[in-house]
């Protein structure tokens, strides 16, 4: 077993789910790939969670070596609300982060169940996935993605079978409603194998970390881990794959020095929200982290005005973004897009002029650089010295 890397938000992950997944498997994937379990379970411990014990070991499914996780818990049968979720990991002595993702992804299934159940997320009771063994092991993955360095992850086609299984609402079809809706917008494979293979813990997992779905990018892999399901199947190794390693730096070209890089889109609409809000909104996204905020006027159905908030982030905070939309904003559900983005090389430095230093941005391209002055700066000489902003930009280009 390899160990695990330093962080670096270069790092990606491919997860193959060619006999579906859950929060188990996934978990034994990441600590069969190198995520050290001493390091896990200390993580863990922040929860302030007691009367469980977390285990692994090793076994093999068709041959295939892999990574076994246990979660043994004696609470017994316990529903809770997204709001009792919420509290423990507001609780705990996690990482922002890591509580901020982890919200995230129980967000995402109370949303599911409410449609599911024609109720509302607050209303909704988490049955399996609200006791011990499933938050341990949606939280644990998260912990588990920060730990190993990954900041950004692709994912494989979802596997489903097909048949009936038994639940707390009695017999349901397979994939069960939750995992439907849980995979809207998502390609499912639909093997014909008569089991439960996603189950809805797996499904909210995936869903919420993985920034798309089908073939996986191009990047040199160097971990590779296996975790392993409960059942024994006999049409394929009941197995969920991932793969980790890192992205080069892509260029595009030495004759024009363009850059790409990939973005996360978040967008939700908003109809009934006071206007008032949506500045408090944009300081709090851009002081965690956003690339860019903004908003655009747009016409929604009956003729009612609305307003789009687009932000653009990094795949490492997309699920705390998400998070800050959801709770700071009237809008019930946030929309996700990758996109790659090109960009000019650029640096900061300092300009002086007449009136005094100012901070700029140097970007360049076909031999021509393009300065643009900080307006902070810009406005604060021009209140000092009660000149229009305007003297200011021009001074800045005077000097450069």
């Amino acid at each position: 077993m390899t160990t695990a890397q330093p962080p670096l938000h270069s790092r990606i992950a491919y997860i193959d789910c060619f006999a579906g997944a859950s929060g188990d498997m996934l978990l034994g994937a990441l600590i069969n790939a190198g995520l050290p379990f001493v390091d896990l379970k200390s993580e863990l411990s922040k929860l302030g969670l007691s009367d469980y014990e977390l285990s692994y070991h090793t076994t093999a499914k068709h041959g295939i070596s892999a990574t076994k996780v246990d979660v043994s818990a004696q609470e017994g049968h316990v529903h809770r609300h997204l709001s009792d979720i919420a509290k423990i990991l507001g609780a705990s002595s996690l990482d922002q982060d890591v509580k901020d993702r982890a919200l995230a992804v129980f967000t995402r299934l109370a949303e599911a169940e409410a449609h599911v159940h024609g109720t509302t997320i607050d209303q909704v009771h988490f049955h399996e996935v609200g006791a011990v063994d499933a938050i341990v092991d949606i939280v644990g993955t998260i912990i588990g993605l920060k730990l190993l360095g990954i900041g950004r992850v692709t994912c494989s086609a979802l596997s489903v079978g097909t048949g009936a299984t038994r639940g707390s609402h009695g017999a349901m079809p397979v994939p069960v409603p939750a995992v439907v809706a849980l995979c809207k917008n998502v390609p499912l494979r639909r093997t014909g194998i008569p089991k439960e293979l996603l189950t809805p813990t797996g499904a909210a997992l995936l869903t919420t970390i993985s920034e798309s779905f089908g073939q996986p990018v191009t990047f040199i892999g160097d971990q590779v881990g296996y975790g392993a399901g409960t059942r024994d199947l006999d049409e394929i190794p009941n197995l969920l794959r991932i793969e980790i390693g890192t992205v080069e730096a892509r260029s595009g070209g030495s004759e024009t020095g363009l850059k790409t890089d990939h973005v996360v889109v978040l967008e939700t609409n908003s109809d009934d929200m006071n206007p008032e809000w949506f500045g408090h909104v944009g300081d709090l996204l851009w002081d965690a982290g956003a690339k860019d905020v903004y908003l655009t006027p747009v016409q929604m159905k009956k003729g009612r005005p609305a307003t789009l908030v687009t932000v653009l982030c990094g795949e490492d905070i997309a699920d705390k973004l998400t998070v800050i939309l959801l709770r700071e904003t009237t809008t019930l559900g946030v929309r996700r897009s990758s996109m790659q983005r090109t960009i000019l090389p650029r640096q900061a430095a300092k300009v002086n002029t007449e009136y005094g230093e100012v901070r700029v941005k140097k970007a360049s391209i076909d031999s021509q650089t393009r300065i643009t002055p900080e307006y902070d700066d810009c406005l604060r000489i021009a209140r000092e010295l009660n000149i229009p902003i305007s003297e200011v930009y021009a001074a800045v280009q005077r000097s450069s």
